[in-house]
């Protein structure tokens, strides 16, 4: 549940709406609380379904990082801290889940995470900045953010790093 829920606790405590979200509407408790049971009764059986549940993962991806992103707009951010929010809600929860279960983040292992999500939150941020408002913009950065995520998925594909660093 805190892969579904923790990064859209994260916004809504930084951005002061409160109680977030989560707990005011129960149907965001009842979506997840539903994934939970599956992925708790299926467990090992999931696991040949990898490669859909990273789509649906691409999709909440996108998903999340529009919906923070217009969110910390309508909460009165600048246009870079929202984009930086607008990731943060995408990425969170799976970040907090890796923690706890004392995982490496995936937002720290695939750098083509934590970038997709960057690409549909600033996507979604210059739209609204210039006026566009609607489905369709929506659409252009969920797309975006669910291309870039799938290309980095097909093509094992992760951002450069630094030379020297433990990783090269």
């Amino acid at each position: 549940m805190i892969t579904a829920l923790g990064g859209g606790i994260i916004r809504d405590v930084i951005i002061a709406s409160l109680p977030p979200a989560t707990f005011r509407d129960w149907r965001y408790l009842a979506v997840a609380g539903a994934g939970a049971l599956i992925a708790f009764g299926w467990g090992r059986k999931l696991d040949r379904l990898s490669f859909p549940i990273e789509v649906l993962d691409a999709v909440g991806l996108s998903l999340f990082a529009i919906t923070g992103a217009t969110k910390a707009m309508d909460a009165g951010l600048g246009p870079l801290p929202a984009v930086i929010l607008g990731a943060v809600t995408a990425v969170g929860g799976g970040t907090i889940r890796d923690v706890l279960i004392g995982r490496v983040p995936t937002v720290l292992r695939s750098g083509l995470y934590a970038v997709p999500a960057l690409i549909g939150a600033a996507i979604t941020v210059v739209s609204l900045e210039i006026g566009l408002h609607g489905w369709i913009p929506a659409l252009v950065a969920g797309l975006a953010c669910f291309a870039v995520r799938l290309i980095g998925i097909r093509f094992d594909l992760n951002v450069p790093v630094p030379p020297g660093s433990p990783d090269e």
